[in-house]
């Protein structure tokens, strides 16, 4: 039986042996690099970790740095105009902690694989003077026994680093973070550390792995829609996988292409808070879908932490208000605009600050209503319109006093209501990933037009299937852009980090 060990037992730290500054012209090789320091870093954690009680000799504190990247140029140098990303704006260092750059790789090849071409430099793999966490060395979803530290009477803290959430925050993305004299400039729009606390929480949230997301997102707040969903990627498995290579549900339950069932038969004893469903393409190229339930909390939730995952394109496929008395239910809205009172954002992106309509996910979606429908140029009018579409965090607003919010709404020219749009494209604004929002009208409140339960049936049973091959084929088109293009230079500050 191991002798219990006390805090007076912790003498010295232990780290790896110090990693030299290596330099590459090769992207790839500079990935290669990364993640062989990664490893070597999280495996001595988790090695150091599982060896706690296992000896009587004194305990040692150990540490472990995530890896970063650097560049450094002396000139302003001349890039292409019509880029969004890829390169640096003046003189000077710019640096990132890496986590996780397994999963990131086609990423991290893409971004410097950029900037070493527009700028003519290699980059600089180095290790960081930032801690890895012990709770993020293991990963998102890793079975941890306890029986390792259940010898020590010292909180783990004290043997290993927890993450520090005093500097895990959005001050590089928000543009309000300020280097330090001295201090390089930020490559990336998040840390290292940023990262891992979104990578943790995807996993809690939506019951799947981040290995699992793919790079063009449908959001909905119906279960209609995910029904849909997994019958459609169901039906592309069966058929071989028509491109896409497998899908994958909540539990990280997965059908491969070419088969007609799932690899195992485990299933959820019930679904996550917001269920994630995966048709998956290489290169994350495929489709990611989430149930995001209603409301701008979770809507806000969500993005914070898939926007870590760096995707090409949200957009919101739901349900609305309709507010004006030609629209009818089962009509289309295509959000030109937003007007929000969704109150989530306002600390992060005050409401005075516009969301400009991006011209690439606009006429993808308008095009894939067009194809879809049969409608064509001015008859598209007939079952779509284009407007400001309304976001606000109280569902029953309909049984307070009218006369402000009907106001408001008049004001701003709003077509439609709903509980979450406004909230995905402002943090698709903040976080640089293109956005968009098709939405179905379900109701029409201010013209008394509610569904009855019958007639609830028939709308989803007709226009939920439409509305979801709508969303499908306006992300294949958007999937078809070559990611300069559809990354529009609209969501750039004037101080942007290189990486997309």
């Amino acid at each position: 039986m191991n002798k219990r060990i006390s805090s007076h037992s912790v003498l010295s730290t232990a780290t790896p042996e110090p990693f030299e500054p290596q330099y590459f012209d090769d992207p790839a090789a500079a990935v290669d690099c990364l993640e062989a320091l990664y490893e070597r870093n999280t495996r001595f954690l988790c090695e150091a970790f599982e060896g706690l009680g296992k000896t009587d000799k004194p305990l040692t504190r150990y540490r472990a740095c995530y890896p970063q990247v650097s560049i450094e140029t002396s000139s302003f140098g001349h890039v292409d105009s019509r880029l969004s990303y890829g390169y640096v704006s003046a003189p000077g260092v710019y640096t990132t902690t890496i986590t996780r750059p397994k999963l990131f790789r086609h990423y991290l090849k893409e971004q410097l694989g950029l900037l070493t071409r527009n700028h003519g430099l290699g980059v600089t793999v180095s290790e960081s003077a930032t801690p890895i966490p012990l709770h993020f060395a293991f990963g998102e979803g890793a079975h941890v026994e306890a029986s390792a530290a259940s010898t020590i009477d010292i909180p783990l803290r004290d043997l290993f680093d927890a993450p520090d959430l005093t500097t895990t925050d959005d001050e590089i993305a928000n543009g309000s973070y300020e280097p330090g004299p001295g201090e390089p400039s930020p490559l990336a729009p998040f840390t290292a550390q940023r990262i891992d606390y979104s990578l943790a929480r995807l996993s809690h949230y939506t019951a799947t792995n981040a290995n699992h997301f793919q790079n063009f997102v449908l959001f909905t707040n119906y279960q209609f829609y995910i029904d849909e969903f997994c019958a459609w990627a169901r039906q592309q498995m069966a058929e071989g996988g028509n491109g896409y290579t497998a899908f994958v549900e909540p539990g990280n339950i997965i059908t491969p292409a070419g088969a007609d069932k799932p690899e195992t038969d485990f299933t959820l004893p019930r679904l996550p808070q917001m269920p994630a469903y995966h048709l998956k393409k290489k290169g994350h190229g495929g489709i990611t879908m989430v149930n995001i339930g209603v409301g701008p909390s979770n809507a806000k939730t969500i993005t914070d932490h898939i926007a870590v995952l760096r995707p090409h394109v949200w957009l919101m496929l739901g349900h609305c208000a309709g507010l004006r008395n030609s629209q009818r239910l089962g009509d289309y809205v295509l959000a030109h605009a937003y007007m929000r009172e969704d109150h989530v954002l306002d600390d992060d992106l005050p409401v005075w600050i516009p969301l400009p309509a991006l011209a690439e996910v606009q006429v993808a979606l308008q095009d894939a209503v067009a194809e879809v429908t049969g409608y064509r140029d001015y008859d598209l009018k007939q079952i779509m319109r284009t407007g400001t579409v309304a976001t606000i965090d109280n569902r029953n607003w309909e049984l307070r006093d009218q006369r402000g919010p009907v106001k408001r709404l008049s004001q701003a020219r709003a077509i439609a209501l709903d509980m979450e749009s406004a909230t995905i494209a402002a943090n698709g604004f903040r976080f640089r990933v293109p956005y968009g929002t098709l939405l179905c009208v379900s109701d029409k409140p201010l013209h008394g037009e509610l569904k009855l339960p019958g007639m609830a049936t028939a709308f989803y049973k007709t226009q939920v299937s439409q509305h979801l091959k709508i969303g499908i084929l306006a992300l294949q088109k958007l999937a078809a852009m070559p990611p300069e293009k559809l990354h529009s230079r609209k969501l750039r500050s004037f101080y942007e980090t290189s990486f997309q």
